[in-house]
C-alpha cells in the first residue's frame, strides 16, 4: 500500500455514502491482532430522508462522530450484548456512516477462533456486524477511532481493486425505516455474507 492509496481511500470515504459504501468492499479491517477482508455493508445517509439511519433525528451523544470528519468508526451497542462498527463518510455535518456486516478473516485466525470459540466454520468468524466486532475484538474503546491512522483498529484499500461485476445490492437488513432501499452491498458468491431477514414488525398484544 502507497501513501496514494490511502488517499485514495480518504477520498473515496469524503464523498457520498453509497459510493464509499461500494468502495469499502475488499477493504482490509484490522482490529487487535485480527485482519478481515470486508465482503459485505449497508450504507445510511444521515439526516437526508433515511428514516433508518441512527442520526436522523439529530445530533446527540451516541451518534455524535457520525457527524464526522469521515473516516472514523462510529461503534455503537445493540440489544443490550453486541458491538457493531460504522465507517463515518461525506463532507462535515452530512452524518452519513456504512455499516461493516460481514467480512472474510485473513489475517490473525487463530486469535479470532478464540475470541469466537463457539463457532464451527471460519466463514461464520465474522459473518455479520456482531461476530465482525467480536472476532476483531472491536467494543466501546473503537468509538471515534482515527481508521485512517495507526491506531489498533485501521482501515486499509483492497490488494486489488473490486471489479463492479462482483458487487450486488439489495435491501437493508433488519430495519423498520426505509427497508426496501437497495443500499445493502455485497461480494457475489462470498460464503461470509449474511443471510438476507426483511424486517418483520412484532404484533402488539
Amino acid at each position: 500500500m502507497t501513501a496514494s492509496d490511502l488517499a485514495s481511500l480518504a477520498d473515496l470515504l469524503a464523498g457520498p455514502v453509497l459510493p464509499a459504501a461500494r468502495g469499502l468492499l475488499g477493504c482490509r479491517l484490522t482490529g487487535h491482532g485480527v485482519t478481515v477482508r470486508i465482503t459485505e455493508v449497508e450504507a445510511y445517509a444521515g439526516t437526508a430522508g433515511d428514516p433508518a439511519s441512527h442520526a436522523h433525528r439529530g445530533r446527540t451523544p451516541r451518534n455524535a462522530v457520525m457527524f464526522g470528519p469521515a473516516g472514523h468508526a462510529y461503534v455503537y451497542f445493540t440489544y443490550g450484548m453486541h458491538w457493531c462498527m460504522n465507517v463515518v463518510t461525506g463532507a462535515d455535518g452530512e452524518a452519513s456512516a456504512v455499516l461493516l456486516r460481514a467480512g472474510e478473516v485473513v489475517d490473525g485466525l487463530d486469535l479470532a477462533r478464540s475470541r469466537r470459540p463457539a463457532v464451527r466454520r471460519d466463514v461464520d468468524l465474522a459473518r455479520g456486524p456482531a461476530r465482525l466486532c467480536a472476532a476483531l475484538g472491536i467494543d466501546r474503546s473503537g468509538y471515534g477511532a482515527d481508521l485512517l491512522g495507526d491506531g489498533p483498529v485501521r482501515l486499509r484499500p483492497p490488494v486489488a481493486p473490486v471489479p463492479a461485476a462482483a458487487v450486488e445490492a439489495g435491501p437493508r437488513v433488519g430495519v423498520t425505516g426505509a427497508h426496501d432501499l437497495p443500499w445493502r452491498f455485497w461480494l457475489a458468491g462470498d460464503p461470509t455474507v449474511s443471510a438476507y431477514r426483511r424486517h418483520v414488525p412484532r404484533a402488539r398484544r
